[in-house]
């Protein structure tokens, strides 16, 4: 049995959505998790990836992948489970903000479930994975997981139901890797502190960030996605005003800007991690031969559609 899941990206409204403002995000299809389950002796886990090589057994039970595995056999009733071996392969750079943690979980649960003649529909996979996302994250938003099972745009706000919709006309984006890893608990600590020190302010930035975001969702979905480039600009800016932004960073949107993107800015927790361009099909590979010019690790040109 195969499965597999695509990456993910935050276009807008990242920091700004602990805060009760909305994010919209997209997967990015460019990358991905498979997950191949195939009869064996005992249950093995073979990641290359991140080099494991695993009987279920000697895992601890706070593994990643283990404790995804044991949670759908609790959820499925199985307390004797037949032997399988389990490989997984991945595409999708680790601990980069493009949600290779849930997509792993994705694709195990869709291949696993299967394997097991149980399929499970979307909103189960959903639900399962958000789980496991506590385990690891405390209070993950449940962004990464609905963008990565659905596979489709989302549009977000804290303790209400997630929405799924589609782009009325496809769109290019380029992705730029600082290749520094992105410290998410520490940027959102900081803005606490920020917004602590002077709620009134930081609020009216949330503000602002949340109008952004809900304009954006507008133009995908009414087929204008040329109207994003000017509203990433203008979400950058604020992150900067955020103290979220790196050196790094703003050369590498500075560098999509000049190659001729639409607009840009960092996207995911930032002080590393990852920016993205919005590009006219045509130019998508000199703004990302700009991006590694300027410093990106790697590139990734994905089509929103």
């Amino acid at each position: 049995m195969k499965a597999s899941a695509p990456g993910k990206i935050i276009l807008f409204g990242e920091h700004a959505v602990v805060y009760n403002r909305p994010a919209l995000a997209v997967p990015v299809t460019q990358v991905s998790v498979d997950v191949e389950v195939c009869d064996s002796t005992g249950i093995w886990i073979h990641a290359p990836v991140i080099d494991l090589h695993a009987e279920l057994s000697t895992l601890p039970p706070d593994h990643p992948i283990g404790s995804v595995i044991l949670k759908l056999f609790q959820h499925l009733h199985i307390a004797q489970p037949p032997t399988m071996e389990i490989n997984i392969s991945s595409t999708i750079p680790v601990a980069s903000g493009l949600g290779s943690g849930a997509a792993v979980s994705v694709a195990l649960v869709r291949a696993l479930s299967s394997f097991l003649s149980h399929p499970l529909e979307n909103n189960q996979v959903n639900e399962l994975v958000f789980e496991t996302e506590k385990l690891h994250h405390g209070t993950p938003s449940g962004i990464d997981n609905t963008v990565i099972t659905y596979a489709m745009p989302v549009y977000f706000i804290k303790g209400q139901p997630i929405e799924t919709f589609k782009p009325g006309k496809p769109f290019t984006i380029v992705i730029g890797d600082t290749g520094i890893p992105a410290p998410t608990k520490e940027s959102v600590g900081d803005v606490r502190r920020l917004w602590l020190r002077d709620s009134v302010y930081y609020e009216d930035i949330f503000d602002e960030i949340a109008q952004l975001a809900l304009i954006a969702r507008r133009s995908i979905e009414s087929g204008k996605p040329e109207l994003l480039g000017e509203l990433m600009d203008q979400n950058h800016a604020f992150l900067q005003q955020l103290t979220v932004s790196s050196p790094e960073l703003d050369r590498l949107v500075d560098a999509a800007r000049n190659a001729g993107a639409l607009g840009a800015k960092l996207s995911g927790g930032g002080r590393g991690g990852n920016m993205i361009a919005l590009v006219e099909q045509a130019s998508a590979e000199s703004v990302a031969e700009a991006l590694m010019s300027a410093g990106a690790v790697r590139t990734i040109i994905t089509e929103v559609s």
